[in-house]
C-alpha cells in the first residue's frame, strides 16, 4: 500500500498585544517607538474565545503570541480553555529565572522560544540545551522567524533569524544545516516571514518553497497569505510538509478574504 502524502493544514493563531487579541503587521512592532505600530485589527472577543474555538474545530497546533507587556492574564485565560491544547510564546526564556516550566504548568501544550536563544543576536547552543532539558524536546518550539537578507538577490535570496518582535537580525542564517541543527532539539519550528507578516500581499513563495526542501520535523508558515488558494499553494511549494498561518485575512479577524470555515474545511478533507 503506497505512503500517503503529507499534507499541508491549517493552523490557527492568537496574537495578543498590551492584553487584547489583535492583528497588527509584524515589521512595525517597536519597543522603542511604540507609536509605529500598524494595528489591522482589534478583537471584541477575548483570547479565550478562539481557544474554545479552536478546540471545538479540533484545529490541534494553534500557537498563542504574546506580543509585549501585559499579555499573560489573556495568554492564560486561553490556557483554560484548552489545557494542554495550545502552544505558548513571547517572551518565552530558559535559564534559573526563566518561564519555561511555569507555562507548561499553566497549561501549555508546547512552548516556544526565540530571543532567549539569541543573547547580543548571537546564537547559543547551551540556552537551547538548557531550555530543552527544562520542558524536553517533544515540548520546545523554535520561532525560526526571519527576514530576508538585504544583500541577497531575488534569484537566490537568503534569510536571517530575527529576533526582538522581529526588530533585530541575529548571527544566525536559515539554511539547511541551522535547521538541521536546532531540529535535533525540539519538535517543530514556527516560521513568520516578517517581511510579510500582515499585509496580505502574499507569501514568500521562495521561503516556502526552501523550507520544503530543508524542514525534518512540523513546520509553521506565517507571513502574507490572504487567499484560500494559498493552503494550496503552500501545500504545492512544500510538498505539504510546511503548514500555514492566516491572520489578518481570515474573517476571524476582521478580514474579507478568507472564511474560517473554509479553513476547516480543508483540514478536514481526506
Amino acid at each position: 500500500m503506497a505512503e500517503q502524502k503529507q499534507r499541508t493544514r491549517f493552523r490557527p493563531c492568537i496574537d495578543i498585544h498590551s492584553g487584547v487579541v489583535k492583528q497588527i503587521v509584524g515589521g512595525t512592532l517597536s519597543t522603542t517607538t511604540p507609536s509605529t505600530l500598524q494595528t489591522n485589527y482589534v478583537s471584541p472577543n477575548p483570547a479565550s474565545y478562539y481557544a474554545s474555538l479552536y478546540r471545538e474545530k479540533d484545529l490541534t497546533g494553534a500557537h498563542v503570541i504574546m506580543l509585549g507587556p501585559n499579555c499573560e492574564e489573556a495568554a492564560m485565560d486561553a490556557l483554560k480553555a484548552w489545557p494542554g491544547g495550545l502552544q505558548v510564546g513571547g517572551g518565552i526564556k530558559g535559564g534559573e529565572d526563566g518561564n519555561c516550566e511555569e507555562w507548561i504548568e499553566r497549561g501549555a501544550g508546547k512552548v516556544i522560544v526565540t530571543s532567549w536563544l539569541f543573547p547580543g543576536g548571537e546564537f547559543s547552543m547551551d540556552r537551547l540545551l538548557d531550555i530543552e532539558r527544562r520542558v524536553g524536546k517533544d515540548r520546545l518550539v523554535v520561532d525560526v522567524s526571519c527576514r530576508r537578507d538585504p544583500t541577497s538577490s531575488a534569484e537566490e535570496p537568503r534569510w536571517i533569524v530575527a529576533m526582538n518582535k522581529w526588530q533585530t537580525l541575529t548571527s544566525m542564517s536559515v539554511t539547511p544545516e541551522t535547521l538541521s541543527l536546532l531540529a535535533a532539539h525540539c519538535s517543530e519550528f514556527l516560521i513568520h516571514a516578517a517581511d510579510v507578516e500582515g499585509l496580505c500581499r502574499g507569501i514568500d513563495e521562495d521561503l516556502v518553497r526552501a523550507l520544503g526542501q530543508w524542514v525534518t520535523i512540523p513546520t509553521t508558515y506565517a507571513g502574507g497569505a490572504y487567499k484560500i488558494g494559498d493552503l494550496e499553494r503552500v501545500d504545492e511549494l512544500s510538498n505539504g510538509k510546511v503548514d500555514l498561518t492566516y491572520g489578518s485575512a481570515l474573517d476571524l479577524f476582521g478580514g474579507d478574504k478568507v472564511k474560517f470555515e473554509d479553513c476547516v474545511a480543508w483540514n478536514n478533507r481526506a
